[in-house]
């Protein structure tokens, strides 16, 4: 317990001590309303500490589970059935992120006991269990096309809404059945996820009829959505904005940010690209980055001095340090690798600092942009198609619209007859 402090003194010191006493009031309370919990509270803010959360954020957390664990003890709840009051809570504590935030207290608790054995561990059917024929699909586009998981992660999205729409058994994949799940998965959202929908169905229904467990050409009933080749110009960002973006990562807390944006607007790498890198990656002795693509397939880029620099001024100077070879964190705990769309996080925080007003706010605009620049600095499309590892010249040919002088490269002969 804590001794009571003295709140006697001159006018001065009566003023600064009322809100020592208010500090000290509100800390009681805590203590008062959490002491059903307390005899855990203690490890918890030390597990807590050792995940590298801040001593300001472990009383914030510690205060946020004071508020759950009103509602969980008014609910009839105790330790032992804290499993239940987490889930039943979730109904309660929703909402925008303020209203959440209890409960976001209580999953860490939860963590923290279900590691000291105190609660049982979270039992949650594998994909293994409840869709088997994912993880056999999966393994099969690994093995036999080599798709990497960050695109079998977005297959399995659709995938899963697919199977529970019309079932685990291929015989009830009919040509109209098909068409009306795509139908209606994408009539809520845009363009770029309908597509998504598209080449995830047919996709499975392709390895299906491979299996033998569908008749040949029921791909076919996939629908397609309109999109014109070479329809669009690229999304890019001038130079000058380039710069700003760059502008705002300079400091010493955002040596990392720095460093994942020189990596896509320099290179053109892809957000998931930077999220993995590891230090096996980086030839430092050689000036250069290895790099898996969509199809699993290692190619190696130069390292630029700019970038080099930037990626060691991170690793030495504001790197946490934990036992990972991935070369990106979080920098706040708990402590992790970066995931793909922590990297569009970064990206989208920088334009909004620079005050860059553009439509396009993910990773994927400084890759058309870095291809943009080098084309204008005189790379040729085969280079450019080179840096960015486009499988397909015609992908390439995309960015010759941002220079009509480029188009000549693309230029096709006319077919025609001539006027007369």
């Amino acid at each position: 317990m804590f001794d009571t402090p003295d709140f006697t003194g001159t006018n001065d010191q009566i003023e600064e001590n009322s809100v020592t006493k208010r500090k000290y009031r509100h800390r009681r309370s805590v203590d008062v309303r959490i002491n059903w919990l307390q005899p855990h509270v203690g490890g918890f803010k030390h597990w807590l500490v050792q995940r590298n959360y801040s001593a300001a954020t472990v009383t914030e957390v510690v205060r946020l589970l004071a508020l759950w664990g009103d509602w969980v003890r008014a609910a009839g709840h105790d330790v032992d059935t804290l499993t239940v009051g987490l889930s039943a809570s979730a109904s309660v504590f929703h909402g925008n992120r303020t209203a959440r935030a209890p409960q976001g207290a209580a999953k860490l608790f939860v963590e923290y006991l279900r590691e000291l054995d105190i609660l049982p561990p979270e039992q949650r059917p594998s994909l293994d269990e409840t869709w088997p024929e994912l993880v056999a699909f999966r393994r099969w586009m690994q093995e036999q096309r080599g798709v990497k998981d960050s695109t079998l992660d977005t297959y399995q999205t659709v995938l899963v809404k697919f199977m529970t729409s019309l079932g685990a058994d291929p015989a009830a994949y009919t040509a109209s059945a098909i068409r009306m799940f795509v139908l209606e998965s994408a009539k809520p959202h845009g363009r770029h996820w309908a597509q998504s929908i598209t080449v995830a169905t047919r996709a499975y229904l392709k390895y299906l009829v491979a299996m033998g467990k569908c008749p040949a050409g029921r791909e076919h009933a996939v629908p397609n959505f309109a999109s014109w080749q070479l329809a669009t110009t690229p999304r890019f960002l001038a130079q000058s904005d380039i710069d700003r973006l760059l502008a705002t990562c300079d400091g010493e807390s955002r040596l990392r940010d720095r460093a994942v944006m020189l990596l896509l607007a320099r290179l053109g790498l892809r957000a998931s690209e930077v999220s993995t890198l590891s230090f096996d990656d980086i030839d430092w002795r050689n000036g250069r980055i290895a790099l898996i693509g969509k199809v699993r397939r290692e190619e190696w880029l130069p390292l630029p001095q700019e970038v080099g620099d930037a990626i060691l001024a991170y690793i030495e100077r504001a790197r946490p340090r934990i036992a990972t070879t991935r070369v990106f964190l979080t920098d706040i705990a708990p402590i992790r690798p970066l995931s793909r769309i922590a990297v569009k996080c970064i990206v989208r925080r920088a334009l909004d600092r620079a005050g860059i007003e553009s439509i396009h706010r993910g990773a994927h605009v400084l890759r058309h942009s870095a291809a943009t620049a080098m084309l204008r600095n005189g790379a040729s499309l085969a280079g450019v198609g080179a840096v960015l590892r486009h499988r397909s010249p015609s992908t390439t040919a995309l960015y010759a619209k941002v220079d009509i002088g480029l188009l000549s490269e693309i230029a096709q002969p006319w077919g025609g007859r001539l006027p007369c």
